[in-house]
């Protein structure tokens, strides 16, 4: 079970990088953030809203 949800997890959290690097890319996003930077901060928000769903489902 902790191994299809992993799986799951991943699947989607990499589905929702991809889109939203999609729309980073005709963005209007200042110089310094393009790129590296802005993926890092996306990447934390993401990972802000998985954390969210910790402890929801309890086997």
């Amino acid at each position: 079970a902790f191994a299809l949800g992993s799986g799951i997890g991943f699947g989607l959290a990499l589905v929702i990088m991809a889109s939203i690097r999609e729309k980073l890319e005709v963005a209007d996003v200042p110089a310094p953030f393009r790129g590296l930077p802005i993926s890092f901060i996306i990447a934390g928000l993401i990972s802000l809203a998985f954390t969210g769903f910790s402890g929801l489902i309890t086997l």
